[in-house]
């Protein structure tokens, strides 16, 4: 499980986060990123025939500004009967 809320120093996004508590549009923007990077990950997972994934992370990269990845990964596995 996760849980996302952005908060800013900018003294702009500072305002708007004194009157809601959170910059609701990043935070929806990240949860949203987030999100289609989970089910892209379980999706490349499922074509190479994994059942589950272990191990999952989340990370988030800036790659120029204002552009930023936000990769999901871990282990895809199958069970196997012992």
């Amino acid at each position: 499980m996760r849980g996302i809320i952005v908060r800013s120093r900018n003294i702009f996004a500072t305002i708007g986060a004194i009157v809601e508590g959170n910059i609701t549009f990043f935070t929806q923007l990240r949860e949203k990123a987030r999100t289609e990077a989970f089910e892209l990950m379980v999706e490349h997972a499922e074509e190479a025939g994994a059942k589950g994934i272990i191990g999952m992370r989340y990370d988030a990269n800036e790659v120029m500004g204002g552009v930023t990845e936000v990769p999901a990964y871990g282990t895809a596995v199958v069970p196997e009967k012992l």
